[in-house]
C-alpha cells in the first residue's frame, strides 16, 4: 500500500528512530505495549516464559512491525518480551499518536486493517505449517526465507521457534 505524501509526513511526524543493543528489551511481560516497533535493521523476537523455559513465537527481520498483538490493540499487560538478538533500529509509533493520527489521516485506518489482515495470514500460515510440515521441513522452510539466520541467531532460539527440542535441532542439522 502506497501512502500519499501528506499522510507520510504525518506519520514520520509521530515516529522517531532508536537503536537496541544485541540483548536489550524493547517490551517486557506485564508491560503495556504501547508502541510499535518497525525494524530498519536488525533481528529480533517475540517470546514468552513457560515455567522458567523460554518459547520463541517470532522472528523478526527488516521491515517487520513488532509488537505484542493483543496487548497493543486491547492496551492491556503483554505475556510476552520482545527482545533484540543483534543491534536493531526501529522506527517507534506510540499507540496513543497513532490512533489520533488515524483520525487526520484515513489512509493510516486502511494501512492498520492491512497490517492486522497480514499478521492473521502469518498466524495462520505458521498454524498449518506446525500441523502439516515436519521439524526437518520447517528447518528448511525458514532456512530458505531467511538463509543468513544461522549465522545471526543463536540455536537454542532456532529450535524453540521451531517447536522442537535442542537435540532434535542437532539431528536435524546433522543430516542436512
Amino acid at each position: 500500500m502506497s501512502l500519499d505524501e501528506d499522510t507520510l509526513t504525518g506519520l514520520q511526524r509521530i515516529s522517531s528512530e532508536k537503536t537496541y543493543k544485541k540483548g536489550e528489551l524493547l517490551l517486557r511481560q506485564s508491560e503495556i505495549c504501547g508502541k510499535s516497533y518497525l525494524l530498519l535493521s536488525g533481528i529480533a523476537r517475540k517470546y514468552y516464559l513457560n515455567d522458567g523455559k523460554e518459547i520463541t513465537t517470532e522472528l523478526y527481520f527488516e521491515n517487520d512491525l513488532a509488537v505484542s498483538f493483543d496487548s497493543y490493540t486491547l492496551q492491556q499487560p503483554s505475556r510476552e518480551f520482545i527482545e533484540a538478538l543483534t543491534e536493531v533500529s526501529v522506527s517507534i509509533t506510540h499507540y496513543g499518536a497513532f490512533q489520533e493520527a488515524k483520525k487526520k489521516y484515513p489512509k493510516l485506518i486502511t494501512l492498520d486493517l492491512m497490517l492486522a489482515e497480514y499478521y492473521a495470514m502469518w498466524v495462520e500460515k505458521r498454524l498449518f505449517q506446525f500441523h502439516t510440515m515436519t521439524a526437518t521441513e520447517r528447518y528448511l522452510d525458514i532456512l530458505h526465507r531467511n538463509p543468513h539466520i544461522i549465522q545471526t541467531i543463536p540455536v537454542t532460539v532456532i529450535a524453540s521457534y521451531l517447536g522442537i527440542s535442542l537435540e532434535t535441532l542437532s539431528r536435524i542439522r546433522a543430516k542436512i
